[in-house]
């Protein structure tokens, strides 16, 4: 990592740091158990969506949050189930995907991951200080392509795509319930945090995004990893090329300025992309301006 790359990395996660948990996913607080189909559901509470599935066989955990949201979620799941919890998923290395991991270390039989996953989080505490690198629980289980796994009636997928929204992304299919869980490959009508200092690439996040578009049958149900109160925390893949759109706009917007010779503080002086003003959200403190900084950095790096 050169010296640029670190500072956007620190910039950029200290602007991540100040987001308010409390807003990260402020939809209905009084029930944040959602069913979807085939007893697969949501779990909103402080941090990343966390999907579930539930059945006679077990229970598995899409992303941890943190330790008390995570406790609030293991409550609410015993009590629809008396089924031994089976696998927790992290969709990515990110703390508020992870923090949870250990309220579920001693309730299911692994974590699983994409192989970057533990590197990523244990580099990212490190940069916190020991307390945080000193509560950190990993994957024991890891994949580089795809992994899958029988729970029941139900076949659970992961498959890495390659760099997006960080360097270990993984969607998450639940084959017969037809429902994917997108981790944070998804901000849903806000402007996304991408991390470039742990791997990110907005180019091939757009190819991403348009392969899981192509790939999945053309009803399933969508789980975000964050969104705007507005627009929710679930979908259909027309909300996957809104922000499939978003990166495009945001890349060309980019290059232009670059090509017009003007600076990057210049090019980030914009709230919202033309087109996009509904992904500048109530109190959501990420910033467009976060984005383009991204941008220029990745279309100038080889420069």
């Amino acid at each position: 990592m050169n010296r640029r790359e670190f500072l956007l990395k620190s910039t950029l996660l200290g602007a991540a740091a100040t987001l308010p948990v409390s807003k990260l996913l402020a939809f209905n607080q009084d029930d944040p158990f959602t069913t979807l189909r085939r007893n697969v559901g949501t779990f909103t509470g402080s941090g990343g969506t966390i999907g579930w599935l539930v059945n006679d066989e077990g229970i598995v955990v899409i992303d941890s949050q943190f330790p008390d949201s995570a406790k609030t979620c293991v409550t609410g799941l015993e009590e629809q189930s008396a089924a031994p919890f089976d696998i927790l998923i992290n969709t990515h290395h990110h703390g508020d995907h992870t923090g949870g991991n250990s309220v579920l270390k001693d309730k299911v039989e692994h974590i699983v991951a994409h192989d970057n996953v533990p590197s990523l989080q244990r580099i990212t505490a490190e940069s916190r200080g020991q307390e945080v690198v000193d509560a950190q629980v990993y994957a024991d289980t890891t994949y580089h392509k795809s992994w899958k796994t029988q729970i029941g009636d139900e076949t659970v997928h992961l498959k890495h795509y390659g760099p997006a929204h960080t360097g270990g992304d993984s969607v998450v299919y639940f084959e017969q319930a037809n429902v994917i869980h997108m981790g944070d490959l998804i901000f849903n009508r806000v402007h996304p945090f991408i991390d470039y200092g742990g791997g990110a690439s907005i180019a091939n996040w757009i190819t991403t995004l348009e392969s899981v578009t192509e790939e999945y049958p053309a009803d399933a149900i969508y789980i975000f990893g964050h969104g705007n109160p507005n627009f929710g925390v679930t979908g259909s893949k027309d909300d996957l090329l809104v922000m499939r759109n978003f990166l495009s706009a945001l890349l060309d917007y980019t290059r232009e300025g670059i090509e017009a010779g003007k600076s990057v503080d210049e090019l980030a002086n914009i709230e919202t992309l033309d087109g996009f003003e509904d992904f500048k959200a109530p109190d959501w403190r990420l910033p467009l301006s976060a984005n383009i900084k991204v941008a220029y950095a990745e279309l100038t790096k080889n420069k």
